[in-house]
């Protein structure tokens, strides 16, 4: 059996991870812990854990969480959780890391969109990107995982096939992609207030929004060469979901003849038990991937041109329910397990 801890478990993604893991079998919570006024039964914070776990969350003590803990799930504001990551690896743990602390490998580019110097290189360098579409054997043994961003998730899955097999124009990339309010964590602003988000829709951070270059930073690796995508994100007066339309040209190789681009997504993802690619002529919608770890793709292909549709759950595949499968590759449990 093995021990999990969650801290930051006051918010969206750390509920979510305590609700997959107290369904997890190979799994027992036994540190839950977030930044609090005062210490406080989990189940009075979140009633629907009444009866089901008996934890008291308090501040994180890194001590006490190395005591209790075989791997540790931090879901913890950008920059808070490179202060913490060196201590857990010292004591022997393995880390699951939510924030986007370990995501980017360039520290300049950090600093520019997080607004705040990486304190922790050392690890950085260690640090493997969790997405398990793409790097599942070197997350089964890694020690320190960056799960990757919500909108990157659905964006990378959605691009990796084309890109890897150099079947698209790097330089047409435009993703428009479009989240539910969750995605921006649970804390108090009057932009995301309910009478604010209600009945309306809106671009934000247009083509400067922090999760583009961690897109740019694992798709220049598939492609061999750097690019750069065009990335809009939206706010949908919805909870929770991602929906990413991207738009691309073929490249001259592949220009005015059709590639059958729905049996070659079906082919490179033919073993990975989240990605559900859609028949010709069918596309995803939010209803059919919210509350699940799935990933579905639909596909538009004309003579010179292509359109791919992804739509993910930001707080399960593009979050927590990844960091479980990321756990479970890295214990070598079956990939599905807690999560289906």
């Amino acid at each position: 059996m093995v021990r999990a801890g969650v801290v930051g478990a006051t918010g969206y993604a750390g509920e979510e991870l305590i609700g997959l893991l107290l369904k997890h079998p190979q799994v027992k919570i036994t540190s839950i812990s977030a930044k609090i006024d005062q210490p406080r039964d989990i189940a009075k914070i979140f009633p629907k854990f009444k009866n089901r776990i008996d934890l008291i969350c308090a501040g994180p003590d890194i001590k006490e969480i190395s005591a209790k803990c075989d791997v540790v799930f931090l879901a913890l504001p950008h920059t808070v959780s490179m202060q913490m990551v060196p201590k857990l690896l010292k004591a022997g743990k393995k880390v699951i890391d939510l924030s986007a602390d370990y995501r980017l490998k360039n520290i300049k580019v950090y600093a520019r969109f997080y607004k705040a110097a990486h304190k922790d290189k050392k690890n950085l360098k260690k640090a493997v990107y969790g997405l398990p579409e793409l790097y599942r054997n070197v997350i089964k043994n890694a020690a320190l995982i960056a799960n990757p961003g919500c909108y990157p998730t659905a964006a990378i899955l959605a691009l990796a096939p084309a890109v890897a097999c150099d079947l698209v124009k790097l330089d047409s990339i435009i993703i428009d992609a479009k989240s539910g309010v969750s995605g921006a964590g649970r804390k108090a602003s009057s932009e995301l207030m309910f009478t604010e988000i209600n009945e309306d829709f809106k671009a934000y951070k247009v083509n400067m929004h922090q999760h583009a270059p961690e897109i740019d930073q694992i798709l220049s690796k598939l492609a061999v060469e750097k690019l750069k995508v065009t990335f809009v994100p939206h706010l949908l007066p919805l909870n929770r979901g991602i929906l990413e339309t991207i738009y691309l040209k073929k490249n001259n190789g592949s220009k005015n003849r059709t590639q059958d681009f729905t049996a070659l997504y079906k082919k490179f993802y033919k073993k990975e038990p989240f990605i559900r690619i859609k028949e010709e002529g069918q596309y995803p919608c939010l209803k059919d991937v919210v509350n699940n770890n799935f990933c579905d793709i639909g596909i538009k292909e004309d003579k010179e041109g292509l359109i791919i549709i992804a739509a993910i759950d930001n707080l399960l595949k593009g979050a927590s329910g990844q960091a479980v499968q990321n756990m479970n590759i890295m214990y070598k449990f079956p990939e599905q397990l807690g999560l289906i």
